[in-house]
């Protein structure tokens, strides 16, 4: 035993060889004063502490001499550092800066460069901890930025289906999880934070998208939002434009000219800069074509500012103005044996589609000290969309001398929301609350009949005071009121509650016109008659939901991550009255109910990023349309409470640096990376006593949706190829293959490969892009109406250059 101790002994200096401490103090960059609780993490080991009452953190028995290291703390920007340690204790101190709206909160590591990343758990005003979550940045795309082109710009985030019904990228329609893609209606839709779409609630579609050119970010949170973004199945998808907080002088000039196919021109004219408490931005865009397509000319023009004004350290004032308008000419759908003689072709040519669009937004950030901030956004939507044409079956030729249908709607909203996120401590771990209160106010006034038979774009009714089809005024109120808690039960889990109550009430007013059989008191026959019937609804209720995040940190490079929300969806203006040759609503329709849940893990470092989950999605009473066939043998489409669905899928990310794996010395200037997108799906209708949807496949919903790309970079040149597969899935609940209207049937599998490159010299920047390289002929989408109805084909191959100046 002697012997033993005595070779412990000899060899003690062997094992403390290479084992390094490392400690110091961390501070506020603003106050100097210390910062108590940050979590300090080293990459390689894995290694974890924390700091104490006085600021003060230690790490011992680090192995290797090149520590990374990451402070994060609530409150604080995030900060990655590489230090070298010496044989001895090392000291490192170092000052975090406070979170604020000038910064940029994604944080992106200094030693990995990508165009994806994930939110904080803790941003400005909101909570995204164990959440699912994806940040694009936009600047940092290899992509159609002139076209926002979607199935590029969202090419990493897994499970969207993504609708192309026009190469503009004017309206952007995507869906998840088996979620209608429809002018994205199943997300909460925002542009800095408040409302952008016709109405959350009673109308949730937007017609109007930021142009890429001009954002900064595209932030997606899925179902679990629903606690802090109100209820939508889908998530939230939150644009964030540029402000102007990035320039380094008080003028920066950005000018951004393209030209492409099929007379494609975009011209998008940017200005920003900062001078002492204020800094701004704003842009010009427009944007004209005419289309892959026959009759599918359209012309755009864009208008965005911002102020911003920070008048003291703790008070932030912005100011936002949005305009968009645009014309589209729309080519309307096709039957099969057309699209398979010549999807280029169009058989209508007096179908229409207009956008006035105007948002204005008034946001103040205060803080009334380290721990508590408030944030209070005011918004408001004044805005009109008009749909002309013929909306008859494809099938069916276009009667010249028929008069069109046209399909108004205005809009008048105004929404207040207000914040309150305050940081705190339990048991010396950092928590945060987030509480709010919103108020909506939407109105809507929709007309629909006749208009001229002309092919030309006139938006004016036949009989502006007595129109044939419906004139109704919605109005929609929303009161909610939510709280979300972060606890960090240990220095790696955490612990996210929450739960939102909602107020919403929907008033219908209005008539709609029908058509019934009367005797005829001269031949004693029936004959059709119109006449019209007077609705006045009212529908107020409550819904309360809750939720629970939990979240595992293994170490700065791993998180394992599960969320539970419940979501709620209410009928909105649609299902409550449209008439629509293609379409009839059920008058009983009932809203809409279920629950979002994840598992994922994710992580990564500079070598490989990731993030793989498993999601069930269960929704009560889910609407659809589904293909029925009356007593007189007519057959027709019915929106309805369906019936429930479950859906279950793998959602997978992962993308690998090469010259970071293989240590190349050229891997600060050369990148070669490979990414893979991945999202298997299996949605259902179950526990219904119709046997034609029990057990089939939900509409819009392909079973495998793949997407990769490898992009290649060296010092300013950038070159990516993109290919992406998308599995044959239906249209409508019963999965019917084909039917003679062509608004159901299957969409075929297909898959699509886009080419871009760019090279920046300079204050100069030159693009290009080839879409669809392989000129595959392909459609995602059957349109029931506009632009429809019928097959809507996806465009061929496209090319684009675009030269950008700055200065």
């Amino acid at each position: 035993m002697k012997k033993f101790y005595t070779l412990l002994l000899l060899l003690a200096p062997l094992l403390n060889y290479g084992q390094y401490t490392l400690k110091g103090r961390i501070t506020d960059a603003e106050n100097k004063s210390t910062i108590p609780a940050v979590v300090v993490q080293e990459k390689t080991s894995g290694k974890q502490t924390k700091a104490d009452a006085s600021g003060t953190y230690l790490l011992e028995g680090l192995s290797e001499q090149r520590a990374q290291l990451t402070f994060f703390a609530f409150g604080y920007k995030t900060v990655n550092k590489t230090i070298t340690l010496s044989n001895k204790e090392t000291t490192f101190n170092i000052r975090l800066e406070p979170l604020s709206e000038q910064m940029n909160e994604v944080v992106v590591s200094e030693e990995y460069e990508s165009d994806i990343v994930r939110l904080q758990a803790v941003e400005k005003s909101a909570i995204y901890e164990a959440k699912k979550n994806e940040v694009i940045l936009a600047e940092s795309l290899s992509a159609n930025k002139a076209s926002n082109n979607a199935r590029q710009v969202y090419a990493k985030v897994p499970g969207l289906n993504i609708w192309e019904s026009d190469g503009a990228g004017i309206q952007l329609s995507i869906g998840a999880r088996g979620l209608d893609p429809s002018r994205t209606s199943n997300f909460n839709v925002r542009q800095n934070g408040y409302d952008i779409s016709a109405d959350p609630l009673g109308y949730p579609e937007s017609y109007y998208t930021p142009p890429v050119e001009g954002l900064k970010k595209i932030e997606i949170v899925r179902g679990a939002s629903s606690l802090q973004y109100g209820p939508q199945f889908g998530g939230m998808v939150n644009f964030v434009m540029k402000d102007g907080s990035d320039s380094n002088k008080p003028i920066h000039v950005q000018l951004r000219q393209s030209g492409g196919s099929y007379g494609f021109f975009n011209s998008f004219n940017a200005l920003q800069g900062k001078q002492g408490k204020i800094h701004y931005y704003t842009f010009y865009q427009h944007k004209q074509g005419n289309g892959w397509r026959e009759n599918s000319d359209f012309d755009l023009d864009m208008y965005y500012g911002t102020l911003s004004y920070h008048p003291t350290e703790k008070l932030s004032i912005k100011g936002e103005y949005t305009h968009m308008s645009y014309l589209a000419q729309q080519a309307g759908g096709l039957t099969r044996v057309q699209f398979e003689e010549d999807p280029r072709l169009s058989y209508r040519n007096r179908n229409w589609f207009q956008v006035d669009w105007n948002l204005f937004a008034l946001t103040v950030d205060y803080k009334f000290n380290q721990n508590l901030s408030l944030n209070l956004r005011n918004f408001g939507l004044i805005g009109g969309r008009d749909a002309l044409g013929n909306l008859q079956r494809i099938d069916r030729p276009d009667n010249i001398d028929e008069n069109r249908n046209l399909f108004a709607d205005d809009f008048a909203n105004f929404g207040q929301e207000l914040r309150l996120l305050y940081r705190y401590q339990v048991n010396g771990r950092p928590a945060a609350f987030l509480t709010g209160v919103r108020y909506f106010r939407g109105n809507t006034h929709r007309m629909q009949g006749d208009a001229s038979p002309s092919e030309k774009p006139e938006f004016n009714f036949l009989h502006p005071n007595n129109v044939e089809d419906s004139d109704f005024d919605f109005q929609g109120t929303n009161l909610s009121f939510f709280v979300e808690n972060v606890f960090n039960v240990t220095d790696r889990l955490s612990i996210t509650p929450g739960a939102r109550l909602e107020y919403i009430a929907t008033d219908a007013k209005g008539y709609y016109q029908d058509k019934i059989l009367v005797p005829d008191p001269e031949t004693g026959l029936a004959m059709d008659s119109t006449f019209k019937v007077y609705e006045d609804k009212r529908s107020t209720r409550p819904v309360l939901i809750g939720g629970i995040g939990v979240s595992y940190r293994a170490n700065a490079a791993l998180e394992v991550y599960s969320n539970f929300s419940q979501n709620y969806r209410p009928i909105n203006f649609n299902d409550i009255r449209v008439n629509n040759p293609n379409l009839v609503v059920d008058e009983n329709i009932m809203d809409e109910r279920g629950y979002n849940f994840d598992l994922g893990i994710r992580g990564g470092n500079k070598k490989v990023t990731f993030d793989v989950s498993t999601f069930f999605l269960k929704y009560n009473n889910k609407i659809g349309n589904i293909y029925v066939v009356d007593e007189n043998y007519d057959a027709y489409r019915l929106r309805t409470n369906v019936a429930n669905s479950i859906h279950v899928g793998l959602e997978a990310f992962g993308e690998i640096n090469f010259m970071e794996v293989f240590n190349a010395p050229s891997a600060d200037k050369q990148k070669v990376s490979l990414y893979t997108n991945l999202s298997l799906t299996n949605a259902r209708y179950v526990n219904t006593d119709n046997n034609a949807i029990n057990n089939k496949q939900v509409e819009q919903v392909p079973p495998i949706n793949l997407k990769t790309g490898l992009l290649y970079k060296y010092d300013n040149f950038k070159t990516s190829l993109q290919f992406g597969y998308t599995h044959e899935h239906y249209t409508d609940a019963t999965n019917a293959e084909w039917t003679p209207t062509e608004v159901e049937g299957l969409i075929p599998s297909y898959y699509v490969a886009d080419l871009s490159m760019s090279y920046q010299y300079k204050f100069l920047v030159i693009e290009g892009n080839i879409n669809n390289l392989t000129n595959n002929m392909y459609f995602t989408r059957r349109a029931t109406g506009y632009p429809g109805p019928g097959i809507i084909p996806s465009e061929g191959r496209t090319m684009s250059l675009t030269l950008e100046v700055h200065f």
